[in-house]
């Protein structure tokens, strides 16, 4: 995604990550979003990456990092429960071989997650697989099919049956998207083109 979109979405979320808090950033990549959230609010942060070049951006950036593939991690037993007060994967969840079982221990390792993902149900990508008979291709979506890291693209609909399968609360949902923001918030699964989601564990989950 372009600098200013990631921008646009680090800022959507920003509020939802307290003073000073311990954060767990998943899939963290260069490092860009602990160092944004370490400048805005003195977070105690680390990532979680699997590409070495990444990681280099990642000490660059001045964020602690380690080195792991989150398809084979068990952040249980690397962290233990509740050692952050917020984990958060953005634009990470897709990618993975099991997503629901990331948010599991996204809730389990956290007090409170974080998750953000394209929304595959965005109209604009509706119309070019109706009208083009291809899969979408966007600013939210910039791969073609066959060189997508995406294996597990979602809408909002699919995330929000997800929490309620798992008991997972959604403490605040929120949009992204090229449409007046109001229209996007009134209709996400359609005009929303990123999704963002503050999440925990449910009442008895």
């Amino acid at each position: 995604m372009k600098a200013h979109h990631l921008k646009a979405e680090f800022d959507l979320l920003l509020d939802w990550i307290p003073q000073g808090a311990r954060v767990l950033d998943l899939g963290c990549g260069n490092g860009e979003l602990l160092a944004y959230l370490n400048t805005h609010k003195r977070v105690k942060g680390v990532g979680l990456e699997m590409d070495a070049l990444a990681i280099v951006g990642s000490i660059n950036n001045g964020v602690d990092v380690i080195q792991a593939d989150l398809n084979s991690s068990n952040l249980v037993e690397l962290f233990g429960e509740n050692a952050f007060d917020v984990v958060l994967t953005t634009q990470t969840v897709q990618a993975m071989q099991r997503p629901d079982q990331l948010i599991d221990s996204m809730i389990t390792v956290g007090k409170r997650a974080i998750v953000t993902f394209p929304n595959f149900g965005y109209w604009r990508n509706r119309l070019q697989m109706i009208f083009e008979g291809k899969m979408p291709v966007s600013e939210a979506l910039p791969h073609q099919w066959y060189d997508t890291p995406n294996t597990h693209l979602c809408t909002f609909s699919d995330f929000e049956q997800l929490c309620t399968d798992k008991n997972i609360s959604i403490i605040e949902q929120r949009v992204l998207g090229k449409e007046l923001g109001f229209v996007a918030q009134l209709v996400p699964n359609l005009f929303g083109e990123v999704a963002l989601y503050h999440i925990e564990k449910g009442f008895g989950g």
